[in-house]
């Protein structure tokens, strides 16, 4: 039997751009099933808080409950505030690849660095490299919950960024050109504050004074998918998303929705405000409690991320972010 055969498969294997690529794994996000509704609590009605869920403690609200918006002459509403799932995201080694849309791969023949686990690199490096992407996610509006309040977010489900098509997302020297304010942060005291967001988000809610850091999953910056201390699947694709998220930020294309100033309508948040949101994982395994599933910017994922990523058939993942929404109810 000939040999041919074998020495070409084994050649091509030891090929880097003819390596196999990882399967694109995930499904789409079921409303009933996979997501925890109890983190839409506490309601609030000015500063009167309604209802609970367990270890996840609200953002301040407006002291009174009578708000007014409108010009010339402006109407009078009710102060109300609510936590809306209002945004999905991707966390994914592998590029063009979406969990969140059923384990979708696109291939439009654009070129996208890999991602990688720095075992998966071969060259020795401890940290890992991450695509992410960011869906427009009203899912509020759709169910018609809570009344139709008027003021959530409408529309359908929306690619709003994917970082294939950025090419400062994998390179830190091109993100720092657009993000110098990354130099004042990479000294050792302003890492070592660092510790005190992670203690305070495990708590409770994340400091929003310490915007360079994201608490237990590291620094935000530099604000690319590249992860220089990577302890796990989990850990490592939150500080992606959440990094995503406050680029968005940066960039103007993401949001204040929370306090008095944002009763009217969106507000400008160039630094993001990390209370701001909450974070549920949606892939590979649903976190449906509010303990594992209502998590503040930051919070560490030691005691919830026990058998969340599965080798092989669940390295993808994804999360549904929770968004605070104070606003006019007229």
């Amino acid at each position: 039997m000939s040999l041919r055969p074998l020495a070409l498969a084994a050649l091509l294997a030891l090929l880097p751009g003819a390596a196999h690529a990882q399967a694109c794994t995930g499904r789409f996000v079921n409303p009933l099933t996979d997501v925890c509704w109890e983190c839409l609590f506490p309601l609030s009605i000015g500063p009167v808080s309604i209802g609970s869920a367990a270890g996840t403690p609200d953002t301040p609200n407006p002291s009174a409950s009578i708000c007014f918006c409108g010009a010339p002459i402006p109407r009078i509403g009710l102060s109300v505030g609510v936590w809306e799932p209002a945004r999905l995201v991707d966390a994914s080694r592998a590029p063009w690849c979406f969990p969140n849309l059923g384990g979708l791969t696109i291939a439009p023949g654009l070129p996208a660095g890999r991602g990688r686990t720095g075992a998966s690199g071969g060259d020795g490096a401890s940290g890992s490299v991450w695509h992410a992407h960011h869906y427009v996610y009203p899912l509020l509006s759709w169910i018609g919950a809570l009344l139709d309040l008027g003021c959530l977010e409408s529309g359908g489900l929306d690619l709003a960024w994917a970082s294939e098509l950025d090419p400062a997302w994998l390179d830190d020297e091109l993100s720092f050109l657009l993000n110098p304010e990354a130099a004042l942060f990479a000294s050792l005291p302003a890492q070592a504050a660092c510790a005190a967001d992670c203690a305070a988000a495990s708590a409770g809610l994340p400091l929003d004074p310490l915007f360079w850091c994201l608490g237990c999953q590291g620094g935000a910056y530099p604000l690319t998918g590249n992860v220089a201390a990577h302890v796990g699947g989990v850990q490592a694709s939150l500080l992606a998303g959440e990094r995503l998220l406050y680029r968005l930020h940066r960039a103007g294309l993401a949001f204040g929705t929370m306090g008095s100033g944002a009763l009217c309508g969106h507000i400008p948040m160039p630094v993001m405000r990390k209370s701001q949101y909450r974070w549920q994982m949606t892939q590979p395994v649903p976190a449906t409690t509010p303990f594992t599933g209502c998590n503040p910017t930051g919070r560490s994922s030691v005691l919830w991320e026990s058998l969340r990523e599965v080798p092989v058939a669940g390295e993808h993942f994804g999360y549904l972010v929770w968004r605070k929404r104070n606003c006019c109810l007229l």
